[in-house]
């Protein structure tokens, strides 16, 4: 099958020192050459993301790693306008952190969550840090059957990567999952690996990073999902 280029915005400060944005290019070529899968890829700087119209036009976004990002509110425009516009969004690490952020104050009226990285002395933090650093470490992760999560990990269980210190607090996941969010993986503990919008187009947000699964030559299928959710099939 041959798809139109789609554009995509990766949304991130973009720095050499970060290794999924070092990985994320070759990925993207990746897909283009073995499966035709084009994607048109823009950085977009999280101060640029939250100026009014600086993510119009783009098929996809994907919020990357990097955080503490320059701009929070970038960061958080850029999962509103995936999410409210119908946009097929992936968030990965810091992207998932945020993507939880937004949609507590955004649709669920917790407007006063924090992120813990950013305000350690916040009240009320959503993101925690968590009891074990996660940094260079891999874990298995099981998808809920039925979920988004499990079509495009194409198994219920797999060994993920990630870099990351902080996740998803427990003291507001009823309150969550009440409003729409599914919590769609989980690691061996039980504790929130995975989460979706099961009445998006394509709204997927990982703790882990599939940008740093292999050698950085063969796409995670994380990867490839999101582009499949962007492009359009011709011919």
């Amino acid at each position: 099958m041959t798809y139109a280029p789609a554009r995509l915005a990766l949304v991130g400060d973009r720095s050499p020192a970060v290794r999924a944005h070092t990985r994320i290019p070759g990925l993207l070529d990746a897909l283009a050459r073995r499966e035709r899968l084009v994607l048109d890829a823009y950085w977009v700087p999280t101060e640029d993301a939250e100026q009014p119209g600086a993510l119009d036009g783009f098929d996809a976004i994907w919020l990357v790693p990097g955080s503490p990002y320059r701009s929070e509110a970038g960061a958080l425009t850029a999962v509103r306008t995936a999410r409210e516009r119908g946009v097929p969004f992936l968030g990965t690490c810091g992207g998932f952190q945020y993507a939880m952020v937004e949609y507590a104050r955004h649709v669920c009226g917790l407007g006063g969550v924090e992120h813990a990285e950013v305000h350690p002395d916040a009240a009320d933090p959503l993101i925690v840090p968590l009891s074990c650093s996660l940094v260079g470490h891999e874990t298995v992760v099981t998808a809920v059957p039925g979920t988004l999560a499990e079509r495009v990990l194409g198994t219920d269980r797999t060994v993920v990567r990630y870099h990351c210190a902080y996740g998803l607090g427990t003291a507001h996941l009823e309150v969550l999952a009440a409003h729409g969010l599914r919590f769609s993986g989980h690691d061996e503990s039980g504790e929130v690996r995975m989460a979706e919008l099961p009445d998006h187009p394509f709204f997927l947000a990982t703790l882990f990073q599939p940008e740093l699964a292999g050698d950085g030559t063969e796409p995670h299928p994380v990867v490839r999902a999101l582009a499949a959710a962007a492009a359009l099939p011709v011919g």
